[in-house]
C-alpha cells in the first residue's frame, strides 16, 4: 500500500525552525499497531493521521511510542499540509479527534488553533523531577503538565534535565514544562517527556493549553507573544478566550514523498 507522506515544520517561517512533524492522509483507518508503527519509523515527536469525513477531518495523532490525546504542532502541520499542499479551501477545518472538535482557522501565513483551556493549579513537585533539574523552580503548578516557573529567560535557557532520574517518572501522556517572564515576548518555555526517543520537544502548542491562561492572568492581557526557546525556536501567537484558548503560529513544507506499507 502506497501512502502519501509530508513532513512539515511547525511554529516557524524557516525551514529547520520549529518543531518537524509527519502528515500521513488516510481514505480509511488502518490498525493502531500499524499507525504506530509509522510514527516510529518516521522518528519525528509527532505523527499526524487524518481522514476527511467531509463537514470534519478525524485527526489522531502518534508519537513513536503513544497515541496523544492533543498535539498543537502536529494540528497545526495537517491544517498546513491540507492548506498549502492539498489545496483545500475552507478557511475554518475542523478536526474530530480525542479532545474534542478543534476549529483552525486561516488567516493569510497563520494558522490559529481554538483549544482548550487547562489553567494549572499550585502543586507540589515531585522528588524525582526535583533531583533531575539542575535548577529548581521558584513556583509548581500541575494541569495535565507540570509548570514550573522561574525568575528569568536566562534561567530557563540554562536549565539541564538529567535524563536518568527524569526518566524514572511517568507522566503518560504529560510532560513537564519550564517557563518565565521573556526578554522579547510576554513569556517564554520549554518542554520535556519524560520516557520518550525525544526528550526536549522543540515546539509545544499543547502545553500552552495551561501556559496562556496562566501567564494571561498574570501579566492581565488576553493576547501574547510565546517563544519556546529550544534549540530548534518557536514562535506563537495566543489569545486568552475564558474556556478557550488561541494558539497561533505559521509552517513551512521540509519534505513531500511517499511511504509503503505492506
Amino acid at each position: 500500500m502506497k501512502l502519501p507522506l509530508f513532513q512539515i515544520d511547525a511554529f516557524t517561517d524557516k525551514i529547520f525552525g520549529g518543531n518537524p512533524a509527519c502528515v500521513v492522509p488516510l481514505q480509511n483507518w488502518l490498525p493502531d499497531e500499524i499507525l504506530l508503527k509509522i510514527a516510529k519509523e518516521n522518528a519525528v515527536a509527532e505523527t499526524a493521521f487524518f481522514v476527511d469525513k467531509g463537514e470534519k477531518i478525524h485527526l489522531r495523532w502518534f508519537t513513536p511510542e503513544i497515541e496523544m490525546d492533543l498535539c498543537g504542532h502536529a494540528t497545526l502541520a495537517t491544517a498546513h499540509c491540507l492548506h498549502s499542499i492539498l489545496n483545500d479551501p475552507r478557511k475554518e477545518i475542523i478536526f474530530e479527534t480525542l479532545s474534542g472538535d478543534l476549529i483552525i482557522t486561516i488567516q493569510n501565513d497563520f494558522y490559529f488553533m481554538d483549544f482548550p483551556s487547562r489553567m494549572p493549579v499550585a502543586s507540589e513537585l515531585p522528588l524525582l523531577i526535583q533531583q533531575s533539574l539542575n535548577i529548581q523552580p521558584k513556583e509548581v503548578f500541575k494541569s495535565r503538565d507540570y509548570v514550573l516557573v522561574y525568575d528569568s529567560e536566562e534561567v530557563i535557557r540554562n536549565v539541564k534535565i538529567d535524563r536518568q532520574t527524569f526518566d524514572q517518572i511517568n507522566l503518560d501522556p504529560g510532560g513537564v514544562v519550564i517557563t518565565s517572564v521573556g526578554n522579547n515576548s510576554d513569556f517564554v518555555s520549554r518542554y520535556f517527556t519524560p520516557q520518550s526517543s525525544i526528550l526536549e520537544d522543540p515546539v509545544t502548542g499543547s502545553s500552552h493549553c495551561s501556559l496562556i491562561p496562566f501567564w494571561s492572568s498574570r501579566l492581565n492581557k488576553n493576547h501574547l507573544d510565546a517563544i519556546q526557546v529550544s534549540e530548534r525556536t518557536g514562535v506563537l501567537k495566543c489569545q486568552n478566550k475564558k474556556d478557550r484558548v488561541i494558539v497561533g503560529g505559521k509552517a513551512k513544507t521540509y519534505a513531500v514523498g511517499n511511504l509503503w506499507i505492506e
